[in-house]
């Protein structure tokens, strides 16, 4: 699915972009990147943030980790969550909902597949099969140089 593109609106003070970057190139670093930086908030309303490994497929990311981990049990509670990328230079921001889920055998396939291409090691397909967290981004924000091609996706839903 196609997002709806356009230049965010920043304080003047940032500059006036005149430029957006393309939906396929800032999905390419979603798919490419190796760290994640995942970001939730606690009921007492603190935020938690915190380095996932993850695989960006279809249109969502797709982590896990135990679930006695902090961002496992207020994700329970409170499924809003926001998910960045390491570099401050090519920013890329995605929030969204987070959801469980019990991937299909075809789905879990993939996913094992994709994080062995990506990190070089898998847990294996009925691990994935257990469920794992799906996060499909509603807005991202990107940018590489912030006065001159900030931009903002929205997605439907």
């Amino acid at each position: 699915m196609d997002p709806l593109v356009e230049s965010m609106r920043l304080p003047e003070a940032y500059g006036r972009p005149t430029q957006t970057l393309a939906w396929d190139e800032v999905r390419g670093r979603l798919e490419r990147a190796e760290h994640y930086w995942l970001a939730t908030v606690r009921a007492d309303g603190r935020p938690h943030v915190v380095p996932v490994d993850a695989v960006w497929l279809d249109g969502a990311f797709h982590f896990g980790g135990h679930p006695d981990t902090l961002h496992q049990r207020i994700l329970r509670r409170n499924p809003s969550a926001a998910v960045h990328l390491e570099s401050a230079s090519h920013v890329v921001i995605a929030e969204g909902t987070a959801q469980w889920i019990t991937p299909s055998e075809a789905l879990a396939g993939r996913l094992a597949a994709a994080s062995k291409e990506k990190y070089g090691y898998v847990a294996s397909p009925h691990a994935y099969r257990a469920g794992v967290w799906h996060l499909r981004a509603t807005l991202v924000l990107a940018w590489t140089a912030i006065d001159r091609d900030a931009t903002r996706f929205r997605f439907a839903g």
